[in-house]
């Protein structure tokens, strides 16, 4: 006796086939299994740029072994230089970008809220000047007015840098769904749940992009806390334009590229990392 085995569109029901095995039953069918997502980091997000800045640096000190240094050079060097140099602008850096971030993230959710909206132009606005002007002559004013000293070159850093942050978190709340925020609320959220549980994940991304900004930004207006009394890399690379160094001004160059490398590969890796899980699409 033969068996058909109905088609869809045939006649027979849309339900899923299964084919019959060996012995002439009908095999259950597989129920779908979870759907899995790329992996967050790669290893070759993980070693590439990390070896590069390895074999960098590796090139330069083998460099700078072989170079006839004077004595000014030396001198320039001497007693730990380099290694105060590159702490006091990882410091720099560290310091700026934490207080980025207390006073640009809080304001760009003020300004997102209905009371405080029509504000927004008037603080882009000074935010734009801030990055609009030289950060050199910004600076400068920043010495006539609070005297030499690390103070006024961490302040200078930070307005420099405000904006990006400033404006990613205003444009990752207005990008959020309306829907969203309203189905929300009609469920019962409070406006601080609606905040914390649905914009500012929503927004994240965006978020993380301006701050990873901010901090390539920082690491590169720190060369100039030098003319503010801050210190920094830009020690190195003052004296060694001044004095016509050549292995002084590529140290100080080297070090200062290598770390903008590094905080931005950092700053890649955390923005992979503190994505939410709900924004990624799976595979």
């Amino acid at each position: 006796m033969s068996s058909r085995t109905d088609r869809p569109g045939e006649g027979g029901s849309d339900e899923t086939l299964t084919a019959p095995d060996d012995d002439g039953t009908e095999q259950e069918p597989r129920p779908p299994g979870p759907a899995r997502t790329a992996p967050r980091v790669t290893w070759r997000k993980l070693t590439v740029l990390p070896v590069v800045l390895v074999l960098v640096l590796l090139a330069t000190w083998l460099w700078f072994r072989q170079a006839s240094l004077d004595a000014l050079s030396e001198n320039a060097l001497a007693r730990g230089a380099v290694s105060k140099a590159l702490w006091q602008h990882i410091q720099l850096t560290a310091i700026s970008t934490f207080f980025v971030l207390i006073i640009a993230i809080p304001l760009g959710i003020l300004l997102t809220r209905r009371m405080f909206r029509k504000a927004t132009p008037v603080a882009m606005a000074f935010a734009n000047m801030g990055q609009a002007t030289p950060a050199l002559g910004l600076l400068a004013l920043l010495v006539i007015w609070l005297g030499i000293g690390r103070r006024s070159a961490l302040i200078g850093i930070i307005i420099y840098a405000i904006l990006p942050v400033l404006s990613n978190t205003i444009a990752g709340l207005k990008a959020n769904d309306p829907t969203l925020l309203e189905a929300a609320r009609g469920i019962g959220m409070s406006p601080m749940g609606v905040l914390t549980r649905v914009e500012l994940p929503l927004a994240v991304p965006l978020i993380l992009a301006g701050v990873r900004t901010a901090l390539v930004l920082n690491v590169g207006t720190a060369t100039l806390a030098v003319f503010g009394g801050g210190g920094g890399l830009g020690v190195l690379i003052t004296t060694g334009i001044t004095s016509q160094r050549m292995p002084v001004l590529v140290l100080g160059s080297v070090l200062t590229v290598a770390l903008a490398l590094l905080v931005d590969w950092l700053a890649s890796l955390a923005e992979l990392l503190l994505r939410p899980r709900g924004l990624e699409v799976s595979t």
